[in-house]
């Protein structure tokens, strides 16, 4: 490759998307809901196969949002085992290098709060922590039609893409939460939305508390050598 010319990409496109990360503490100061909406009406610029736009969102904050982490997390406490997501986020078993990254992080995360291995009731309470949204004053549980395929569903990823790099761009962080989804018949009946919405994910979004000792968190990427093959030349 000719790599004469200095690639550039615009600073604002480029600090916005190296800046994401998932945050696991927030601060509790507000969100308007303005700014709310303004991250999800840019996003919704996002490629969709025939324009479709198959996304689906479900903005909590005060009192909803205290209602629906109140119901979980009494579901997580008495019937856990009865809540089951409904798609497989995660294979089976996990092939490598997939399994090794998967470790790593999970390590590392633990290893900044001081949770050893093996000590189970300390990473229950933890993952517990989803479900207030890791005290972030706005919680997004994302949705989209049962009748759709993959094709939309990667239409959504793209979405997602958006909502959290046009979140940086407002000086805001999120976390996007895989872990609501087991308790998709709770969040339908708190929430209110049809049985033909599955529950794609929720997001946690709010001010960094970069105080916090977890949001030292920083997660590594494979260098570019390891996953591009150039073709052509």
């Amino acid at each position: 490759m000719n790599h004469s010319t200095a690639p550039t990409i615009d600073p604002a496109v480029e600090s916005a998307i190296a800046s994401r990360r998932s945050v696991r503490a927030f601060k509790p100061t507000p969100v308007p809901l303005e700014t709310v909406r303004k991250i999800l009406q840019v996003s919704s610029r996002a490629p969709s196969g025939t324009n479709m736009q198959p996304w689906q969102a479900h903005v909590v904050t005060g009192a909803a949002k205290n209602r629906v982490s109140q119901a979980v997390l009494h579901a997580r406490a008495t019937e856990n085992d009865k809540h089951v997501a409904e798609y497989n986020y995660y294979p089976d078993v996990f092939p490598e290098p997939y399994k090794a990254r998967r470790r790593k992080v999970g390590w590392d995360m633990y290893g900044l709060l001081g949770i050893g291995r093996g000590d189970g009731d300390k990473m229950f309470a933890q993952t517990g922590r989803n479900f207030v949204f890791f005290d972030a004053p706005v919680g997004i549980f994302f949705t989209i039609d049962r009748a759709l395929e993959i094709g939309s569903w990667l239409d959504f990823g793209m979405f997602l893409g958006n909502v959290v790099t046009a979140a940086r761009g407002a000086g805001l962080d999120t976390c996007a939460q895989a872990a609501w989804c087991h308790y998709h018949t709770v969040i339908r009946k708190e929430v209110g939305f049809s049985e033909e919405q599955v529950v794609v994910c929720g997001m946690a979004l709010g001010y960094a508390d970069n105080e916090a000792v977890i949001t030292q968190l920083v997660t590594e990427r494979a260098p570019l050598e390891d996953w591009v093959q150039w073709h052509g030349e």
